[in-house]
């Protein structure tokens, strides 16, 4: 049996995690690129874009927290194989998809596979990982969605020159085929239940209803949602605005996954700050305060006639702005009421943090479509910083609590 200060059988084995991560994440980030493309070939609208490219999460929506329950009870290992198997199935049926009702469909299918297939990571990574670096490698998970969507968003527009669409979405189910037999032949074996855990039929229950009776859960799951909806929107949509630039093709693909990979940054800081022991509502009012700058400058009216100002804007506001999951997921297990509620903890994160996927896209969506261009856009985000600023001060006083 494994444990935190155990070393793992395979000494990769928690970086096979992280990389199943972003092979989940791939299917998510798989659209945006492919958003032109749809466009043309299915008639599909802006605004149907815009829930195509959130209802991957319609499962983390309404299932988020049944899916850390879940990965307890199946075995966390066994969940994040199943839900890659499921990415698989999904993603290669996706391909024959002739219209847009079937491809919502089937993004709602990834939804949970997607689910199964992340949810479980943090506390697989607490399982194989020593205490001493459990910050920093949660930090770096938390580095998993930017990662995916910079990959997706780089050779997405490169194998759809090549190739018709529906070879990039067999490309990301393939990818996840493989990462499941990677993860089941190196990961290490879930533990066999105890005595103890099997006559305790209650158990779920009472780690439920511990999870949404605590404050923090509720403040980490909140924070994640804000910061969520404005990310997924900006980025979702940057292929879209470049193209109407002009910035289509090879230059937009380049200039759009940089931004997304310029996350990775600010995931991976905010692990080493909190391990150094910077104050957690630091890092997210930093991040927060970057995002509605950022934001600002990558749409507002005053950059309309300056693209270098607008891209240096999109910049700001993925790069600074990852210090905002990074800090979240290493606080996970301290805002968690329990050990035994942290995989809950972060399936409630997972779930809110979908609220705002699902809704922010459509809403930028419908800002742009009413007013006629992006121009004003950035007030959305901007009223989701606010919101995360005074989040970060009571997850502040919340911590406070536990000293």
């Amino acid at each position: 049996m494994s444990t935190p200060s155990t070393p793992p059988p395979h000494p990769h084995a928690p970086w096979i995690v992280i990389l199943a991560g972003v092979s989940a994440a791939l299917h998510v980030a798989k659209l945006p690129p492919a958003l032109p493309v749809l466009q043309q070939e299915l008639g599909i609208t802006l605004v149907q874009a815009g829930f195509l490219l959130s209802l991957v999460q319609v499962a983390a929506m309404a299932l988020g927290i049944v899916a850390g329950l879940l990965a307890e009870g199946m075995g966390l290992k066994r969940a994040m194989v199943a839900g890659l198997c499921l990415l698989t199935v999904a993603g290669a049926a996706g391909g024959w998809a002739q219209g847009v009702a079937s491809l919502l469909a089937l993004r709602a299918v990834e939804g949970v596979g997607f689910l199964l297939a992340t949810v479980p990571a943090p506390s697989l990574l607490r399982r194989m990982v020593a205490p001493t670096h459990m910050t920093r490698m949660l930090g770096v998970w938390s580095a998993f969605m930017p990662l995916g969507t910079g990959v997706a968003l780089l050779l997405g527009p490169l194998v759809m020159a090549a190739w018709p669409w529906p070879v990039w979405w067999w490309l990301t189910a393939a990818l996840s085929l493989v990462m499941a037999a990677w993860v089941r032949a190196a990961v290490p074996d879930d533990p066999p239940p105890t005595p103890r855990h099997q006559a305790s039929g209650e158990r779920w229950q009472q780690r439920l209803a511990g999870t949404l009776g605590a404050r923090g859960p509720w403040l980490g799951a909140l924070t994640f949602g804000v910061y969520s909806a404005q990310w997924l929107a900006v980025i979702g949509f940057l292929p879209s605005l470049y193209q109407a630039s002009g910035w289509g093709g090879v230059r937009g693909a380049v200039l759009t996954a940089l931004v997304a990979a310029a996350n990775i940054t600010g995931n991976i800081a905010a692990g080493r700050l909190l391990h150094r022991g910077v104050a957690p509502q630091r890092l997210l009012w930093t991040g927060f305060g970057a995002m509605a700058l950022g934001a600002f400058l990558a749409f507002g009216t005053p950059t309309a006639h300056a693209p270098v100002a607008r891209y240096v804007g999109a910049l700001l506001f993925s790069s600074v702005g990852g210090l905002i999951p990074g800090t979240l997921f290493g606080l996970a297990p301290r805002l968690a009421p329990g050990e035994r509620t942290i995989a809950t903890t972060v399936g409630w994160m997972q779930q809110l943090s979908a609220v705002g996927q699902v809704s922010g896209p459509p809403l930028v969506a419908w800002v742009a479509g009413v007013t006629g261009g992006w121009q004003t856009t950035w007030v959305v985000t901007a009223s989701c910083c606010v919101a995360g600023a005074l989040l970060a001060v009571l997850i502040g006083r919340q911590l406070r609590s536990y000293e």
